[in-house]
């Protein structure tokens, strides 16, 4: 069976390895449709399993901590992201360091 966007974009998003990141528009070049990357950030808006599926590595086009629904928020977001050694350059992912390769 075929998989859908959204499949395809969970799919990715739990690849992405501890200590890295990738950004909307990434995932969702990656899912085959390369300017949906408002969708994919529903999805993670959205996210059933997390923190299984890891939506707070998920940042945006300029590494900003965008949105995110579990627990503490944006700030939150970035505790868990500076746990698992993300790079950061004022309030912005140092991207040149953090982001996955894909």
């Amino acid at each position: 069976m075929k998989k859908t966007f959204k499949e395809k974009v969970y799919e990715l998003c739990d690849a992405i390895p501890k200590g890295k990141v990738a950004t909307y528009g990434q995932l969702a070049k990656l899912a085959g449709q390369p300017k949906a990357a408002r969708a994919v950030g529903a999805f993670m808006r959205m996210n059933p399993d997390a923190p299984n599926t890891p939506c707070h590595r998920v940042v945006s086009a300029k590494g900003a901590l965008t949105g995110y629904s579990g627990q503490g928020g944006v700030a939150g977001k970035k505790k868990l992201l500076l746990k698992e050694g993300i790079s950061f350059k004022g309030s912005l992912v140092e991207l040149s360091v953090s982001q996955w390769k894909k």
